[in-house]
């Protein structure tokens, strides 16, 4: 084993003495007390932009995992790019969790869960990896690294900084000290002794045993901008000092595992379970083919189109919870589980090749859904979308709450045949736009059988019952020497614009005599 720096070098180097030694470490973190099995996940994001649908796909088999094991879902984030960090998405990923049903148990004990809080947990352990020679100082500039790649480059071999271009991994503690007596503030690196040609061995849970070459880079572990860690060194640190037991990530990390057991072995840490997530595919409507959902291309990509189009946020887990667990939309069909949340998912079916992602079948998912809330449920959900996301309209349509009830009740009293024509709330209030004056369009395209829309007004009450409703449509249409049908499309199309509606004698009893009246009146 190669020599380490002195503490004292070590202090200088980090710009101060460590907070707490490895033991000390250990004994602030223990080991979690939870049931044998429990499995302890977490969802780690950067607060670099919004939430696209690949990060809710990821947390959902986080969450899932620590639910059905009686385990623990944490929410960390790592806020250590601080370039690119964007204010307020924090909240974006909080509320998100939020808005889909997701809670998390951030116990204080293994806190604080922002890892820019975390400073001196990374510097303890960046100093015993100083302090036994497995780490080490680096002053290498960005212009003499850039150099380095170009060079290697033109020759053709892998870029980065590791064996002989890594200049600064044996300098000598004389020469080190010159370059901060200088004033130069080093990144701290890792003392790689992997070789590409030999082989790390791992297990994934979806994608099974799986040989990676060895990491040789010295990659940064500490930054010398604001000396707080990579991604690679505070996943270590985190994941081991919150006894996380399984990472749930996307399948782009997947060329970093063989780095991150290295330093995990290095440590004499005991390695998470690795799941590495495929990507969430869609059919491009130009070419027919399958491909990567995109930020630029697929407004569905991100999770607030789902808010703010007014899906249900439970049709989205049902959807996606389908995906991930092979045999549950069979399993709901036969009435074995009532959701996604008392469905088994087993690691192992995850798909491991591109998901396919197809709003058609959202829709199925979502009328589904719609179809099961009691009334007052349906009511309560379209007036707090509308509230929160709805255009002036829509807020007009739900000021008259017993109204907008009385609307949303038709066709919902069968439990054998509940309609199932809402998809989302927006697309509830569309749908059912004719009940309220201000947004009627009469349908001036029909070509309406007026005398049987004089004959109809001329016996029409308000307080019938159906029977006797639908027997004065029956005398119309005999007067008229028409068929009952053709009576009853003149008075749909005349009520509501369209020729498809739910129940009429419901609609009309909805819209209530004067208004019935008043667009009979308005064809005539």
């Amino acid at each position: 084993m190669r020599n380490g720096l002195s503490k004292d070098l070590i202090a200088r180097v980090l710009g101060g003495a460590p907070k707490y030694t490895l033991d000390e470490l250990e004994t602030k973190f223990p080991a979690r007390n939870l049931p044998e099995g429990a499995m302890v996940t977490r969802f780690a994001p950067s607060p670099t932009g919004y939430m696209h649908l690949g990060n809710l796909y990821s947390f959902l088999i986080d969450y899932k995992l620590a639910q059905q094991s009686n385990g623990i879902f944490l929410l960390r984030i790592e806020d250590t790019d601080t370039k690119r960090e964007i204010k307020e998405a924090v909240n974006v990923v909080i509320k998100a969790l939020s808005d889909f049903g997701i809670k998390y148990n951030n116990d204080e004990q293994y806190g604080p869960y922002y890892q820019s809080q975390r400073k001196d947990i990374y510097h303890s352990v960046a100093a015993y990896l100083l302090e036994k020679g497995l780490a080490y100082p680096c002053f290498l500039t960005q212009e003499e690294m850039d150099d380095i790649r170009e060079k290697q480059g033109l020759a053709g071999i892998a870029t980065g900084i590791y064996g002989e271009f890594a200049r600064d991994r044996d300098m000598s503690e004389e020469d080190i000290i010159k370059h901060l007596d200088n004033g130069e503030t080093p990144t701290i690196r890792l003392y790689s002794m992997g070789d590409p040609n030999k082989r790390i061995y791992f297990k994934d849970f979806v994608r099974g045993s799986i040989s990676l070459p060895e990491n040789n880079e010295d990659i940064v572990l500490i930054k010398s901008t604001d000396r707080l860690p990579t991604y690679h060194f505070a996943h270590l640190c985190d994941d081991h000092f919150m006894r996380i037991t399984h990472v749930v990530r996307g399948e782009e990390y997947f060329g970093t595992v063989a780095l991150h057991i290295q330093m995990f072995r290095m440590m004499g840490w005991q390695l998470p379970n690795y799941i590495h997530t495929a990507t969430l595919d869609k059919i491009d409507e130009e070419t027919g083919k399958q491909r990567k959902m995109s930020k630029r291309k697929d407004p569905e990509n991100n999770i607030a189109f789902f808010l703010q189009e007014g899906w249900p946020t439970e049709s989205v887990v049902e959807y996606l919870g389908n995906i991930l667990a092979p045999g549950y939309e069979e399993a709901k069909l036969k009435g074995q589980v009532r959701c996604f949340w008392d469905y088994e998912l087993k690691p192992k079916k995850i798909p491991g090749s591109g998901s396919l992602f197809d709003m058609k079948k959202l829709e199925w998912w979502a009328k589904e859904y719609i179809a099961t809330l009691p009334v007052s449920e349906l009511v309560k959900n379209v007036v707090d979308w509308a509230n929160e996301y709805g255009n002036e309209d829509n807020k007009k349509q739900v000021a008259d709450v017993p109204y907008l009830t009385s609307v949303l009740s038709i066709e919902r009293d069968n439990p054998k045949r509940i309609r199932k024509d809402f998809i989302t709330w927006q697309q509830t209030l569309s749908e059912v736009s004719y009940f309220w004056d201000f947004l009627f369009n009469a349908n001036k395209e029909y070509e309406y059988n007026k005398d049987v829309l004089r004959e109809f007004l001329a016996t029409y009450n308000a307080n019938d019952d159906k029977d006797s409703w639908w027997n004065k449509i029956v005398a119309v249409a005999e007067k008229c020497g028409v068929k009952p049908g053709e009576v009853a499309m003149n008075l749909r199309v005349a009520m509501t614009g369209r020729t498809n509606t739910p129940d009429l004698y419901s609609v009309m009893q909805v819209l209530g005599g004067e208004r019935v009246k008043e667009r009979v009146n308005m064809i005539l």
